[in-house]
């Protein structure tokens, strides 16, 4: 199994970055805040799961273990597939998921495009227990730091627009209809988030709006 990617990030594109390891660029499939924190020429050290099918290699990638681990483990659910993964982790931090599974908050969970009642009500019955309690698994950066803390992967640089445009179009979205959703969103998720001005807005709040925003059209 490949643990983790250490190298410079070369290309940055909505269906995953490329990594240079050694001379050798590895393409990986991000979660979308690890994707939005990635910038060309510069170094990134990320987490790695490798999934394996008769027809393809392909490495999925995240700023943490916590995350990475929660990835492989949503698989283990009857229906979930590394994509459907990769979309509840852009609308759910791993705790967040972990308060809606032990919940059973099942409206929470249909908020992940590709999950309907149904499949909520699976999730919870085949991994409540199974994701631990929230704040029982900490993210860890990738280089046993928290994130954001020094050697983990920076994302000061990126408004929480960059992040959350990011994040939709690796989700499979239009650039065009995620900048619609993120200026349709930004007076709401500014006032809830109570920030003292629009560049202070929590990532994964914003993230989620909009995909309810686009959810409803």
């Amino acid at each position: 199994m490949i643990a983790h990617l250490d190298g410079t990030v070369t290309a940055v594109a909505p269906e995953g970055a490329v990594i240079d390891v050694g001379g050798v660029g590895l393409l990986v499939q991000c979660s979308p805040s690890t994707l939005a924190a990635l910038r060309p020429g510069e170094r990134a050290r990320v987490c790695t799961s490798l999934v394996v099918r008769e027809d393809a290699l392909t490495l999925y990638g995240f700023g943490g273990e916590d995350e990475r681990n929660t990835f492989e483990l949503l698989q283990t659910a009857t229906g979930i597939g590394p994509r459907l993964a990769l979309a509840m982790l852009a609308t759910f931090s791993p705790d967040g998921l972990r308060r809606a599974v032990a919940a059973e908050d099942l409206t929470a969970l249909t908020r992940v495009p590709g999950i309907g009642r149904k499949g909520a009500q699976r999730i919870v019955l085949e991994l409540a227990g199974r994701l631990g309690a929230p704040g029982e698994a900490p993210a860890v950066g990738p280089d046993g730091t928290a994130n954001g803390q020094a050697g983990g992967i920076a994302t000061a640089s990126l408004t929480w627009r960059d992040q959350v445009r990011a994040g939709l179009v690796n989700l499979g979205w239009q650039a065009r209809d995620a900048d619609q959703a993120i200026t349709a969103i930004e007076p709401a998720v500014v006032a809830g988030n109570g920030a003292a001005s629009s560049d202070e807005v929590d990532v994964a709040v914003a993230l989620r709006a909009a995909l309810r925003m686009l959810g409803r059209r």
